[in-house]
């Protein structure tokens, strides 16, 4: 680990969908500036196969991708995280975990597409859909200027900000 990255926790109820694909394409983009988990207040036990393909279709790495408690980030032993970004639903009613430590806080809630009935293609095109509010969500993360970085209350603003970009918002291109 390099101690210069900055530690995100994706974290949401069921740890399937949302928090997955946020983990695995942050790690794609910008592992080299941050070091991604993401876990679940009630993981589901397996990461859902409609996220995994998502992932492929886009061309991001799964490996090793799992459902997981947020516990394991809680103990004693855990490194010290440094930024918790929740993913769940509140407007849907979906309880958001509580999570009490010395880390930054922001919600970017998005429907869940696990919760999605339908046909098979029903259910890609949601999780398509949660994926391009993910990586927009994540552009903009990676657009923010380094010296936002160093003033804990622009962060947050900006972070909380970011909460409400949605796909068609985006103006910053990936390369």
């Amino acid at each position: 680990m390099e101690p210069n990255r900055i530690r995100v926790l994706f974290l949401c109820t069921g740890n399937s969908a949302r928090s997955v694909l946020a983990e695995a394409t942050l790690r794609a983009w910008a592992g080299h500036r941050f070091e991604v988990f993401s876990a679940g207040s009630r993981p589901a036990g397996r990461v859902n196969p409609f996220a995994l393909q998502q992932l492929a279709s886009d061309g991001i790495a799964a490996a090793g991708l799992r459902s997981k408690s947020w516990d394991e980030f809680a103990t004693d032993g855990a490194a010290p995280i440094d930024l918790v970004v929740t993913v769940c639903d509140s407007a849907a009613t979906e309880t958001c975990p509580v999570v009490f430590g010395d880390f930054l806080r922001t919600h970017w809630g998005l429907p869940d597409p696990a919760a999605i009935e339908g046909t098979e293609q029903d259910k890609r095109e949601a999780f398509a859909q949660a994926h391009r509010v993910v990586k927009a969500r994540l552009l903009a993360l990676l657009a923010l200027p380094a010296q936002v970085w160093n003033d804990r209350a622009a962060l947050k603003e900006s972070l909380d900000r970011i909460g409400f970009v949605q796909p068609e918002d985006e103006t910053v291109g990936h390369g």
